[in-house]
């Protein structure tokens, strides 16, 4: 202390700026803070994301799950090493969260009796997840098995889609170690079916294209972000992904520090000014910018009812319903030298996942268990057990507004999800999806994703299954009973898939197309697609409706191939239009190839 007190001013000075400079560039260095870059970024339509089909997050696992008795409150002390997983507040995790009885396991809960010393730990902050991941690798590689369970976590549960730019970023860290201390992805808790949203005002949810120049408050990158992102894409509206220019053309963003953060930008009606861009280009001209919607998820949708109102869910995760995946991250090395470990938490987790599913009285348990998880103001445990289900309640407007709703996964769904029970991979096309609009929209920030095959290691998964004795079933998609007639669209968008001359044959540049179709469907799971098929003018009103009812059902022949599970029959339905709906009335061949189209209509089914 004297040391410090004989300095001079600017001594201390220079101290104090070489200290504050050093931890600054670490951070960057680390990938914890990204510089901002001056080139200003022209504003671009979002890809198409098809993703899969689900159902009723409520709906029961099976008759045949024995109940079990709930756990207690008292402490279970294990004598196995404890580990933590850092979550954020979800209700997807409610099957983890009974399973372990507490923020430590209890006496009598699952985790208890398979030995498994979890300890649960709320981190909203994803930054110090990545920072608790590198932690724990380097203790790891230091040669502590079993680093501090304080300081240091093992794993970390995280929006699915959001894993391409999460997992990324802190690879950029953990190689430097080895690539056997990088991360991998083992399992998933459960799914967000509602609550993560994208609210706005109710005009945009009746006529998409009203977004253009609007302004929504939202964490960049992650789940959220992507669920408008992906309505964006399938609508055809750009996307400007630079928070320091407003665009009329486009969808625009305020960036948020988290999802509660989010929310509170709209209730507090923040606004700015910024420059005017068009295509990328400034105009010369200033505009004040207003928060207008937001990106979030429960309790974030619920403060925004309660405590502004006005908007509504455009789109969510019930709609989306295998974008979220709740996927469980950890480290490479220690994963596999933890095998039992690791498996004996995900078969916790999966039972646990089937008393919820099955017994409301475990459901109940386990949104007690919740509170004390997530700590979180205003809340209780009926609070996480009624937005667990999603509900439909009005807002202080006067306006009725979908809040909450998530499920929980058993072995069977998790075994679905990862294309382990025969069918195909939907996380796979989750994770691809939304890592290349990631890298799409910020190639800056995240100019590439590792694959899927270096991220996902099925070993796990397929280790708890033969330790679960009785398996609940998946949950799977439903559409019996459906017309053309949907009940509310979310999107429409015109794709250009190319036919051999007069035939329904696809050409070779077509299947990029129908993949990219078929990767969106499958993230939409709860969603209808309707196929509109159209023609040019050239020949016979009747032969150009016989060719486009044969080219729509070709497109919807490809796709069902691709799987019964995210497209079960029903789900697709075809309406052919011939060539009385042109879009360009020119008589040129350029206007004739725009008229030779699929049109891809998602909503929820009329049942």
């Amino acid at each position: 202390m004297s040391f410090w007190k004989n300095l001079t001013g600017f001594s201390r000075f220079l101290i104090i700026a070489v200290v504050v400079g050093g931890l600054f560039f670490a951070a960057v260095q680390l990938d914890f803070i990204s510089l901002p870059k001056a080139k200003i970024k022209q504003a671009i339509v979002p890809q198409k994301a098809n993703l899969p089909q689900g159902q009723d997050p409520s709906a029961p696992s099976a008759s045949n799950i024995p109940e079990r008795p709930l756990p207690s409150i008292e402490p279970a002390y294990l004598s196995t090493p404890p580990f933590t997983t850092l979550i954020w507040a979800w209700n997807s995790q409610m099957g983890g969260a009974l399973a372990n009885g507490g923020l430590a396991p209890t006496k009598g809960s699952i985790m208890a009796e398979r030995s498994v010393n979890l300890n649960y730990r709320r981190e909203d902050n994803a930054d110090k997840m990545k920072l608790e991941l590198l932690n724990f690798a380097q203790a790891v590689k230091d040669g502590n098995p079993y680093p501090d369970p304080a300081t240091t976590c093992a794993f970390v549960s995280i929006m699915g889609d959001g894993a391409p730019a999460f997992i990324a970023g802190v690879n950029k860290s953990l190689i430097k170690l080895g690539p056997e201390y990088t991360a991998v992805i083992v399992g998933s808790h459960g799914y967000s079916r509602g609550e993560d949203k994208f609210m706005g005002p109710e005009e945009w949810k009746r006529i998409a294209q009203k977004a253009r120049g609007g302004v929504v408050a939202g964490y960049l990158t992650d789940g959220d972000w992507n669920i408008a992102i992906k309505w964006c894409g399938d609508n055809g509206i750009p996307n400007n992904p630079d928070v320091t220019t407003y665009d009329p053309t486009a969808l625009n963003w305020v960036a948020a520090d988290d999802y509660k953060h989010a929310a509170l930008l709209y209730v507090q009606g923040y606004s700015e000014t910024r420059p005017i861009v068009i295509a990328g280009k400034k105009t010369g001209r200033d505009t004040t910018i207003t928060v207008q919607g937001v990106v979030t998820w429960t309790p974030g949708d619920v403060i925004v009812a309660r405590q502004r109102g006005g908007i509504v869910s455009i789109v969510s995760t019930k709609e989306y319903s295998y974008q979220m995946p709740n996927t469980i991250v950890g480290i490479k090395r220690w994963c596999s030298e933890n095998k039992e470990i690791v498996a004996n938490m995900l078969a916790g987790i999966f039972e646990g996942g089937d008393q919820v599913k099955t017994y409301p009285r475990a459901l109940r348990k386990a949104a007690e268990i919740s509170d004390i998880l997530y700590n979180e103001a205003e809340t209780g445990p009926a609070y996480w057990e009624r937005y667990f289900h999603g509900v439909t309640e009005t807002d202080i407007q006067g306006l009725r507004v979908e809040l909450g709703g998530s499920k929980v996964n058993n072995l069977a769904d998790n075994l679905h999800l990862f294309g382990l029970a025969g069918g195909p991979n939907i996380y796979a096309a989750t994770y691809k999806v939304f890592g290349d609009i990631v890298v799409q929209q910020y190639p800056n920030l995240v100019p590439s994703y590792p694959p899927i095959s270096e991220v996902f290691d099925p070993q796990y998964i397929l280790a708890a299954q033969r330790l679960v004795k009785t398996v609940g079933k998946a949950e799977v998609p439903s559409f019996a009973g459906t017309t053309t007639s949907l009940k509310q669209m979310v999107s429409s968008r015109d794709y250009t898939i190319n036919f051999r001359s007069g035939s329904a044959e696809f050409m070779a540049d077509a299947y990029p197309i129908l993949e990219a179709i078929n990767n969106s469907a499958v993230v939409a799971g709860d969603l209808q697609l309707v196929i509109h098929g159209h023609t040019d003018s050239v020949g016979t009103d009747e032969t150009n409706l016989l060719l486009s009812d044969k080219r729509a059902r070709a497109v919807k022949s490809w796709l069902e191939s691709r799987g019964s599970t995210t497209f079960p029959q029903g789900r697709i339905q075809i309406v052919p239009h011939g060539e009385l709906d042109p879009i360009n009335h020119a008589n040129t061949s350029a206007a004739l190839a725009e008229n030779r189209r699929v049109q891809i209509v998602m909503g929820t089914p009329q049942r």
